[in-house]
């Protein structure tokens, strides 16, 4: 199981240079499911390995002035604020048990990972629906935010990924591209730099409080950041676009079968 394990590892960092996102979403699964960590660190371990692969995934966006530093900023900081704050305060605060229903037992496991799945299936859904073409690669001018709105979809992003350990970059690059008016290869780009931001910062602001196998934390990481050059130099052959429909079906099917296994199966 752990070969398979590695063997995902590496998909995770495929999806992410190949069609610019949601290999996170696969991260807590893999970890989980096929390395049998416990659910609460597995969110706390997946901050570290998205982290980590989208600071590796950005450099090519910085390379290429794929990056816009300004957005970055007006949406991250609120972002990694609320990671920080949710990682470091409320899911220590969430109990271990949290209610019965007849003799089903809700614990703080089958919590976030519910959670988790109902996040995979809104994921799901903005993969798999037809993309409108974007004209703001044309735009001019001064740019201009939507100061209120980034504020709130940075704090959402930011409690979603402090509690489920998703890098939520299916939530950021639409809100970069309708929000701060980006075009869309220069939204990935800037969605990555938030998402390792947030992700390390939201790691270390619990790093006092649980053991880390270093380890094989590295091991994980280093088979996902392998997956990200594979995922790349498929890109130059392989249209990324036309599989994000095919990837969105998968995760559907996935957030659908842990709902299934964590209700009804445990």
């Amino acid at each position: 199981m752990e070969i398979i394990g590695f063997l995902a590892s590496i998909l995770i960092g495929v999806a992410l240079g190949l069609i610019g996102g949601g290999g996170s979403i696969l991260t807590v699964p893999v970890l989980v499911y096929l390395f049998g960590i416990d659910a609460v660190m597995a969110t706390g371990y997946s901050l570290f390995i998205v982290g980590f692969t989208s600071a590796v995934g950005s450099v090519t966006y910085f390379r290429k002035n794929l990056v816009n530093i300004k957005t970055a900023l007006v949406f991250g900081i609120p972002s990694i604020v609320a990671v920080f704050a949710t990682r470091a305060f409320i899911v220590p605060a969430i109990p271990k048990e949290i209610a019965t229903i007849g003799n089903f037992l809700i614990t703080k496991s089958i919590l976030l990972m519910v959670l988790f799945a109902v996040l995979m299936i809104a994921a799901s859904y903005s993969m798999i629906k037809k993309s409108k073409p974007n004209n703001n690669s044309d735009v001019s001018g001064v740019q201009s935010f939507n100061y209120p709105l980034i504020l709130i979809e940075g704090l959402v992003v930011g409690i979603l990924t402090g509690l489920v350990g998703a890098g939520g970059g299916f939530l950021i690059i639409p809100a970069l591209v309708i929000l701060s008016k980006l075009p869309m290869k220069e939204a990935v780009g800037t969605s990555l730099v938030i998402i390792a931001a947030k992700s390390l910062i939201g790691f270390v602001g619990e790093l006092g409080d649980v053991p880390v196998d270093w380890l094989f934390l590295l091991k994980v990481t280093a088979f996902a950041v392998v997956g990200i050059f594979i995922g790349a130099a498929l890109s130059k052959k392989i249209d990324g676009a036309k599989l994000k429909p095919a990837f969105g079906w998968f995760v559907l099917i996935m957030g659908i079968y842990i709902i299934i296994k964590e209700l009804f199966l445990n």
